[in-house]
């Protein structure tokens, strides 16, 4: 296993030693989880090092779970010791989706740049031009590689909606979370609160990597929780969770200024993702839903935060996803426009 140490790698561990793999958790520093059980091998790797990645692989393996792979450089790294391994699991993204209009995620900032995709998005869904420029296109160009060559690997490729659940670089949560850590009585969320960005829990992916290591098989598949909740929805569990009350203020349509009330979930047109085909091939059903999930979820990122400590420094990553003006937590703004708008709050 490629990056066991991430957030997916964790939880991947934990469910294909519970099914009695043997399993080698390779990552950058050779650590290990607490929750792991002591059969559960590490192995140091950096995987951009070639040569210690196929030390690492030693005589070969039944299955190989990539959860840090991009583009043809990766793909390549893994078909050159495509004899040493029976078949893979890599993580990949529905970043990879485009519209018919050719829009994506990486168009959303645009004008009219908002993908319009069909509600849920099959697998068949056209996807954007490989390329290295970008996320999207990286992971475009890393599947192709890999379906591409089928015939010696066979690979399952598992594109991943919004990730969530402990140990995450990216915890969206943390948008209501630190709100209500800091007593933020209002929750302003643009385009009515009616936003959906299919989430998938980290367990939920876990057990699409076993049932898919059980299968091996040449395929894209879609990755998703049971449910794609609303933000408002999303709002309203991260209170209940903590036990907090606050007043949910909507906007009709986009941001009135840049950041005030989006979110990380937040999208003028709807990113749910279609499970059927998982459930057809894998036999998948779901591990766990996202309302059932969350507490493990508030519970980690509140930790991370407690102490006043600064978001950007805790969470570097959604730092710079999320840097001015799309500042996630710019109170004096949103008190400027409650305030202009007459809307309530402070």
């Amino acid at each position: 296993m490629i990056g066991a140490t991430g957030q997916i790698g964790r939880a991947a561990v934990r469910a294909l030693a519970a099914e009695g793999w043997q399993v080698r958790a390779a990552s950058r520093h050779g650590a290990r989880d607490e929750r792991w059980p002591e059969d559960v091998r590490t192995v140091t790797v950096d995987r951009e090092d070639d040569a210690a990645l196929a030390a690492a692989l030693g005589d070969g393996c039944d299955v190989l779970l990539d959860c840090v792979a991009y583009g043809t450089r990766h793909a390549g790294q893994l078909l050159g010791l495509a004899d040493r391994i029976g078949s893979a699991v890599v993580i990949s993204s529905c970043a990879v989706y485009r519209d018919e209009r050719g829009r994506s995620f990486e168009t959303q900032d645009e004008p009219d740049g908002v993908p319009a995709f069909p509600v849920p998005i099959p697998e068949s869904q056209p996807t954007l031009p490989p390329g290295e420029d970008t996320y999207g296109t990286a992971k475009v160009a890393l599947e192709q590689e890999l379906l591409g060559a089928g015939d010696r690997l066979p690979t399952t490729l598992l594109r991943a909606g919004a990730i969530h659940g402990p140990y995450s670089p990216l915890p969206r949560e943390a948008y209501f979370i630190k709100r209500v850590l800091d007593g933020r009585p209002v929750r302003i969320l643009a385009h009515g609160g009616a936003s959906r960005f299919h989430p998938v829990h980290v367990d939920n992916l876990a057990e699409l990597i076993r049932l898919a290591a059980r299968r091996p098989g040449s395929r894209a598949l879609n990755a998703g929780d049971p449910q794609a909740p609303t933000v408002a929805e999303i709002a309203a569990a991260v209170d209940a969770v903590m036990g907090a009350t606050s007043e949910l203020i909507t906007i009709d349509g986009e941001p009135p200024r840049p950041g005030l009330g989006q979110t990380p979930w937040s999208t003028a047109r709807p990113v749910v993702l279609d499970m059927s085909a998982a459930e057809r091939e894998l036999g998948y059903r779901a591990a766990t839903g996202y309302v059932e999930s969350l507490p493990e979820t508030v519970e980690w990122t509140a930790r991370q935060l407690a102490g006043g400590r600064d978001w950007r420094e805790v969470f570097p990553l959604l730092g710079k996803a999320y840097a001015p003006p799309r500042d996630l937590f710019d109170y004096a703004a949103e008190d400027a426009w409650l305030a202009e708008s007459g809307r309530g709050g402070r």
